[in-house]
């Protein structure tokens, strides 16, 4: 039976190459033009990825929490910038109100889990604290991105409304209401769908690391139903917040839509 982590080579890594192949060959038979994407994405997966690597290996031998907490606000910019390139709006300046939502929120988040509920100590050991933030950020950060495009997609589709409750003078919060809440919902399905499927139609990634490192399943399924938990939490307190924020940018001090 096999019982230590198989080594796979770079040379195998490079073979898995194949399915970015296989996908844009489809997106050039179908005109999609997302070969172009799919390059820079597989190109930025092995580089990032590979830094990473080091640069875990160098927090985890350092164990600093200031280098812990920077790295982490790190992960955290990186994020918001990712954000702000998915939003196609450009016309309103919320890079930097979400920035701060999502450092606020996630900050909390991963210290509550760590010193609460993992109990790990110190609070600030990388090993626990580094993946479990890069799962709470990545996670939120699909959500926020997916919520704020609803939110501005919203607003242009039901302008008129919205224009219309305004001069009859509803405050920007009472005129966007069913906006604001459609937006989140939009954000929250992955993480519902998430919840309603794992274990049944998927088999997540961190358990999966787990046990193929030896882990007890058992134990390996209680850090999971914790990882599920949390991610769906701090996908609601990120959405809600980012989004509040930006309801708020989206118009002037006189109550006028800025798009």
């Amino acid at each position: 039976m096999q019982s230590e982590i198989i080594n796979i080579s770079w040379l195998n890594v490079s073979i898995a190459t194949l399915f970015i192949v296989a996908a844009g060959i489809c997106s050039i038979y179908l005109k999609l033009g997302l070969e172009r994407d799919l390059l820079m994405g597989a190109f930025r997966t092995f580089l990032q990825l590979a830094l990473l690597g080091y640069v875990l290996k160098a927090v985890f031998s350092i164990n600093e929490p200031l280098i812990v907490l920077l790295l982490f606000s790190f992960m955290i910019f990186f994020a918001a910038r990712i954000i702000s390139g998915r939003v196609k709006e450009k016309r309103i300046s919320y890079f930097l109100p979400v920035l701060a939502s999502m450092f606020l929120s996630y900050m909390l988040i991963n210290l509550f889990v760590m010193s609460i509920i993992v109990k790990v100590e110190p609070w600030y050991y990388p090993v626990y604290f580094i993946p479990v933030g890069g799962m709470i950020i990545g996670n939120s950060m699909n959500a926020i991105s997916l919520s704020i495009n609803t939110w501005f997609e919203g607003l242009k589709k039901d302008r008129d409304r919205v224009e219309l409750f305004l001069s009859l003078g509803a405050s920007p919060q009472e005129s966007t209401d069913p906006n604001f809440m459609e937006s989140v919902k939009s954000g929250m399905i992955p993480s519902i769908n998430a919840l309603m499927s794992v274990g049944v139609v998927s088999i997540p990634g961190m358990m999966t690391g787990q046990i193929l490192a030896g882990t007890d399943p058992l134990i390996a399924i209680k850090y999971q139903i914790i990882i599920m938990l949390i991610l769906a939490g701090s996908t609601a307190l990120s959405t809600v917040l980012a989004l509040h924020l930006v309801r708020r940018l989206s118009f002037t001090k006189n109550h006028q839509l800025k798009i």
